[in-house]
């Protein structure tokens, strides 16, 4: 009869960044753990709060089931002899596998016939099964960090209290980290720090409620949210949605007590990122804004416990608060003191990276990079983009930014503010980091955009340029991100930029600083490119060989590589691109092999259907020219799909390897002249 099962690790409190990946690997490992075992199931959940982890598993089989296990030997001719008696590789065989010779059973297979033994297996119980295989279950969780206590060698997230373990109404019996097993749980470390036992798995939840846990991290949320809203409908304001946040403080709770403070008006004065920062950021606070979508004076806290004396909480609350916000106002109005190009020279004693010299040098690089790109894009903004590239780092070198990292290209916009600068220009500091994260939002202005173009450019090809490429563990400087912000920066605002003239003009910037040859960096940062291009199109659900077809024919601009493969992607929809594709190849299948390339004689163009071709093949050259030049990618690929009928009809009709060497010679030139246009926008044969 099946049971369920039930696994409580208690701990000390475990990071809540820790917990959202603990979920998902938890809930792996032991459907990996149970199929290994053979062990039929139910539902797998994981649930957790910062002091325990927990593994259910509903309608567990209580063991396994018996089996037949064939294992196979060697085949029947090397396993008997001519005469069929057991020669010595059949007996040796036996002998290891613990049975007489006469034993063995000849079956036959797709490779032919071979011995082998069956071997009946009586299934083990699943608590004794459980028993050996929860100690590495337990402690192969995965963690960000782990940590060592007592003189144990056992390393977990936190130090491991007690271990519940139960299958049904039995303890499976184990040690781990130093503890023995048992049905044995805590409460809430505050409201209910008594120890409970567990009888069966299905009263786990409402013990764990009764002891001021709540212990399904759904539920827990919810409460927060139906919480925020009555607070949310208290006040009149509206909070400002953040699930990251929300997870953040789910994990960090056993029993969520959501309280309302405020802070004085006055404070509204300093930019509101910075608000939001030191409540969301240091505080773990909620905020909210009034009905006409400005930050209002108040903040919401969930805590831990339900407090005897709110007032008292809420007072602590803003005490903490109010010493932020001090301290974030005299920041401010200290850095307003001071010119940003004061913060600018402050940058010659700051070292980006030790062989790429410091963040003075890097802005000077990436200032003249934007110019020039600039100069290709938008020459009558070249000016105001100098100008953000020359300001969009300041703010490094602020009070503000050294006590909250997370400000940085915000202060720089609201002290550019201040100074009088220009508005794009000021946009566009604070906007040149973006996109922050995959899927993140972009520059919404030139200055902005091609600054970090050019920012993230120095980067990359300054640490290929010193042996920094990423690893499969390792990318200390992001590059892959950066990557993706380039493409999708391009994609976005149109820039039709030669790849390999942006990642030569960096070089020559960065030639006192790097080592290897620039061709060879020029060659792995195009390619590290085209490999992130690629793998966000395969991402989109683009076939890999629509993608590999196009850029298998050059890979130099973003945007027209990426055109090329979403009109390439829409053409092999249409009902005759199989036959399309078909004619490609043939034409690939009899050039492949030619090493030399012939020159065409119309004149010796003997038959009407190889002259049909040529004639039909001038036409559609020309007008595939002109879809090219006006970036018609849809109507390249339907112009050269006229082609189609007149290819079928040569090669029904003409034999191209003939022996005549000048007729066959000439056929060859016209079939290399045609898959030469094919490969001017794909080359079909990577489908």
């Amino acid at each position: 009869m099946t049971q369920d099962l039930l696994i409580e690790i208690g701990t000390e409190e475990i990071p809540a960044g820790f917990l959202s990946k603990a979920f998902i690997d938890m809930k792996t490992d032991a459907h990996k753990m149970l199929t290994r075992m053979r062990l039929d199931h139910g539902e797998i959940k994981i649930m957790a709060t910062p002091r325990r982890l927990t593994l259910q598993v509903a309608d567990l089989a209580p063991g396994q089931k018996d089996r037949v296990v064939e294992n196979m030997g060697p085949a029947k001719r090397i396993a008997f002899t001519e005469d069929g008696q057991p020669s010595k590789a059949g007996i040796g065989f036996a002998r290891g596998q613990g049975v007489k010779p006469e034993e063995l059973e000849v079956v036959t297979t797709e490779k032919g016939e071979y011995v082998c033994v069956r071997k009946r297996e009586t299934g083990e119980e699943t608590i004794k099964l459980l028993a050996e295989a929860l100690p590495a279950y337990i402690m192969n969780i995965p963690f960000r960090k782990s940590m060592r206590w007592h003189d144990l060698d056992a390393r977990f997230a936190r130090p491991i209290h007690w271990l519940a373990a139960l299958y049904g109404d039995q303890i499976i019996t184990f040690d781990c980290a130093g503890i023995s097993s048992g049905a044995t749980s805590s409460g809430h470390r505050f409201m209910a720090p008594d120890k409970f036992t567990i009888k069966q798995p299905a009263d786990y939840v409402e013990l764990c409620r009764n002891s001021k846990v709540i212990v399904d991290q759904t539920e827990r949320k919810e409460m927060i949210k139906n919480q925020l809203a009555a607070i949310e409908k208290q006040l009149g304001g509206t909070i400002i949605e953040d699930p990251e946040l929300l997870e953040t403080v789910t994990n960090i709770v056993e029993y969520p007590h959501a309280i309302v403070g405020s802070f004085d008006k006055s404070y509204l004065e300093l930019p509101e990122e910075v608000l939001i920062t030191v409540m969301r950021h240091h505080q773990k606070y909620f905020r909210l804004r009034d009905q006409q979508g400005k930050l209002m004076a108040n903040f919401i806290t969930v805590n831990n416990t339900v407090a005897r004396d709110p007032e008292v909480v809420v007072k602590g609350n803003q005490r903490v608060l109010l010493a932020r916000l001090n301290d974030a106002r005299f920041f401010y109005r200290e850095d307003l003191k001071v010119p940003l190009t004061d913060f600018i020279e402050r940058l010659r004693n700051v070292v980006f990276q030790a062989k790429l010299g410091t963040s003075y040098e890097k802005v000077e690089r990436f200032r003249d990079l934007s110019e020039k790109i600039a100069e290709q894009l938008c020459p009558e903004q070249k000016e105001a983009i100098s100008r953000t590239a020359w300001l969009c780092k300041a703010d490094l070198e602020s009070n503000m930014v050294c006590e909250f990292s997370d400000l940085q290209g915000i202060m720089g916009r609201e002290y550019a503010r201040a100074a009088g600068e220009a508005e794009d220009i000021a946009i566009g500091i604070h906007e040149h980091y973006m996109p922050t994260a995959s899927g993140g939002t972009l520059p919404s202005n030139d200055c902005g955009a091609i600054v970090g173009l050019a920012d993230k450019i120095d980067t990359i090809v300054g640490c290929f340029g010193v042996g920094l490429q990423p690893t499969g563990s390792a990318d200390p400087y992001a590059l892959r991100r950066q990557v993706l912000g380039i493409i999708n920066i391009c994609l976005d605002r149109n820039y039709r930029l030669p790849l390999s003239d942006l990642v030569s003009q960096a070089l020559k910037l960065l030639q006192n600083k790097i080592g290897k040859p620039a061709e060879t960096i020029a060659t792995e940062v195009i390619e590290f490119i085209k490999g992130r291009f690629f793998n966000n199109l395969t991402a989109t659900g683009i076939p890999a060989g629509v993608i590999e077809a196009v850029l298998a024919t050059g890979f130099d601009d973003i945007v027209t590589s990426h055109k090329r493969i979403s009109a390439l992607d829409r053409f092999r929809h249409r009902e005759d691109f199989a036959d399309l594709l078909t004619a490609f190849k043939r034409i690939m299948n009899i050039t492949r092999n030619e090493k030399e390339n012939y020159k065409l004689i119309p004149e010796n163009l003997v038959t009407g259907a190889e002259a049909d071709l040529y004639q039909a093949w001038k036409d559609v050259a020309t007008r595939l020219s002109q879809d090219l030049d006006n970036n018609d990618y849809d109507q390249a690929f339907s112009t050269i799909a006229e082609l189609k009928i007149s290819v079928d009809t040569f090669f029904d009709e003409v034999m191209v390897m003939v022996e005549e060497k000048t007729i066959r010679e000439n056929r060859l030139a016209l079939l290399q002249g045609i898959a030469a246009d094919f490969k001017k926008i794909a080359d079909f044969s990577k489908i």
